[in-house]
């Protein structure tokens, strides 16, 4: 007879609707979408790692390009899976906690609480999404670029999410900034990852010139993080008797422009520190600029001067 009753009150406990059955409800339901999240996530996760890894490795600078789209793509789903599987979730915890008709009350509360989450939550959310799917459809970045974003001042780095609400970026000194999609007002895409500079250093005697400019190279730190591509002699031309430029090109990391703008240039001017006027090997003070040869492509059809006849 008391198992007979307990059985009934189990029965009436899982069937009825009543506060303790909404609570467990809830909780399963919540831990059912953080599993079946993670494990479909996981998998996911792991496909763009093994794309990021092909990507990172391939010469071919179309394919790459390719890849890293795959890639973005990729981190993009990783959110859209999450948001359905809570939308999923949250609509059958909803049925099954409230099933046929709500009374006045519940109905009148669940309409009060649509409000405010729309004027709040709901709205900042749909911003975010909208700005993201803009970037995405529109291909501004992709996870694994260099961008700098507007309008804020320092805000730099290496795209290393890209989700339909937010951008994660990892800055030059390994610090990790999230921003809101909403926020992103635009943004400074560096190509390859790297900035390209020159610099034309004049000198009376091409041999020597280059000799001791060799020497200054060698003392420039190279690496990921600095120069990413070393500094080379790219060519020498012959200006006079006794004058040639020599132009001296080389890649860095945004924000490393100063190993070539302060401390190649100043290496530069102090080879003739010690030597007489007569003896000085430079001529004129060295010139640093940018020099990336798209850039130089596309400003020869901007800029059109005519030359004085």
């Amino acid at each position: 007879m008391m198992f007979e009753t307990i059985i009934q009150e189990i029965n009436e406990f899982i069937t009825k609707p009543n506060a303790y059955r909404s609570i467990l409800i809830l909780i399963g339901s919540l831990l059912g979408a953080y599993l079946l999240s993670r494990l479909l996530t996981a998998g996911i996760i792991k496909l763009a790692h093994i794309v990021a890894s092909h990507s990172d490795n391939e010469t071919d600078e179309e394919r790459q390009v390719r890849l890293r789209q795959i890639e973005t793509y990729l981190s993009v789903t990783i959110a859209a899976v999450r948001a359905t599987i809570v939308a999923t979730v949250g609509v059958i915890m909803w049925l099954v906690i409230s099933p046929g008709s709500t009374s006045g009350a519940a109905a009148i509360g669940a309409s009060a609480f649509f409000i405010v989450f729309a004027g709040q939550s709901f709205g900042m959310i749909m911003r975010d999404i909208t700005a993201g799917a803009s970037m995405i459809i529109e291909r501004w970045f992709n996870v694994g670029d260099y961008i700098k974003v507007e309008p804020f001042l320092d805000v730099s780095g290496v795209v290393e999410r890209l989700t339909l609400r937010s951008t994660r970026l990892r800055n030059i000194s390994g610090e990790v900034i999230w921003i809101h999609n909403q926020q992103i007002q635009a943004v400074h895409v560096t190509p390859r990852g790297v900035r390209t500079m020159a610099v034309d250093i004049f000198v009376r005697d091409r041999v020597e010139g280059e000799r001791a400019i060799e020497k200054v190279i060698n003392t420039v730190p190279t690496g990921t993080m600095m120069m990413a591509r070393p500094l080379r002699i790219k060519y020498a031309e012959r200006w006079d008797d006794e004058l040639w430029r020599i132009t001296v090109v080389g890649e860095m990391l945004p924000g490393r422009e100063w190993l070539v703008e302060k401390y190649f240039v100043n290496a530069i001017k102090e080879i003739d520190d010690d030597k007489k006027k007569s003896e000085r090997i430079i001529v004129h003070e060295p010139i640093a600029r940018f020099a990336d040869s798209v850039a130089d492509s596309r400003f020869k059809r901007a800029v059109r001067v005519h030359k004085d006849k």
